[in-house]
């Protein structure tokens, strides 16, 4: 049976740790407003039930 692919999709927003980045942060940020790039930078994070149910996902 073949590897299963991880969700290449969901690796790119959550850590393993629960973190997550924020959506609209990756290119074309020179038309958005500072205050929008700058609190993309910081991480947010799952609620401890995402957290749950997204800890078996293969990501």
């Amino acid at each position: 049976m073949p590897k299963l692919k991880k969700h290449s999709g969901m690796s790119k927003v959550f850590g393993k740790n629960g973190k997550m980045g924020h959506p609209g942060t990756r290119h074309n940020t020179g038309k958005k407003n500072a205050a929008s790039n700058r609190s993309g930078r910081k991480a947010s994070y799952l609620s401890k039930s995402d957290a749950k149910r997204l800890k078996n996902v293969n990501y």
